[in-house]
């Protein structure tokens, strides 16, 4: 019997990176969570701020290293966490106008010092959930469809983007045109998921290829 190579509920990862517990970012994601469990997937979340990541050091080796950082931090495990999960929601606030610093840290210390050898998360699921008051949410959001895409993961398009914004003091999911955005988003994250799987299951191969060389490797003829 042509038969399911995976029979385990999906796994969703959620990676906050909002430095305050319990506060918009972890509301929206903790939302996120509960849309994708009532799929009957499963849902994690990790808190970049319970966990120790160094920031790139002035070593000037990360674009000729062929091995992954050696700094001694919690990097290996987190990368290991992702790469063990089916899909991945990037949920992170709006900080002076751009990234939150710890989601900052993270994206750019995962991608020279790990990803970036053999693409780990290439056909993952991608999504993206931003938190803010009022400014500059989109370019944080195209900021990281940037860095999805530059580690070959999937984005299914779901409609407007889940930006979420809350003007009171006080954290809260209010804003229900973002939360419907988000909604879509979690449904069709899990979609996706569901439909690689079911391509594998039937074709023994991946939806799309994984053979794709290092941006970095040189190429014959390329012009200087």
């Amino acid at each position: 019997m042509q038969g399911a190579v995976r029979a385990e509920k999906p796994v969703i990862l959620g990676i906050s990176g909002s430095e305050r517990a319990g506060g918009n970012t972890d509301l929206a994601l903790d939302y996120a969570g509960e849309l994708v469990r009532g799929r009957g997937a499963t849902f994690r979340t990790l808190y970049l701020r319970d966990h120790r990541i160094s920031p790139c050091s002035p070593c000037g080796d990360c674009n000729s290293r062929t091995l992954p950082c050696a700094l001694p931090d919690d990097m290996p495990a987190i990368v290991e966490e992702m790469k063990r999960a089916d899909g991945i929601i990037y949920a992170v606030p709006v900080h002076g106008f751009g990234l939150a610093h710890l989601m900052q840290i993270f994206i750019e210390r995962a991608g020279v010092g790990f990803l970036r050898f053999d693409r780990p998360l290439a056909n993952k699921v991608g999504g993206i959930i931003v938190t803010g008051r009022r400014y500059s949410d989109a370019s944080v959001h195209n900021q990281l469809v940037d860095n999805l895409l530059l580690n070959r993961m999937i984005l299914v398009g779901s409609g407007f983007p889940a930006l979420i914004r809350n003007t009171s003091p006080e954290p809260g999911l209010h804003d229900t045109e973002g939360l419907d955005a988000l909604e879509r988003m979690a449904h069709r994250m899990i979609d996706m998921t569901l439909l690689l799987r079911r391509h594998r299951s039937a074709t023994g191969e991946p939806v799309l290829p994984l053979d794709d060389r290092n941006e970095r490797v040189e190429r014959s003829g390329s012009v200087s």
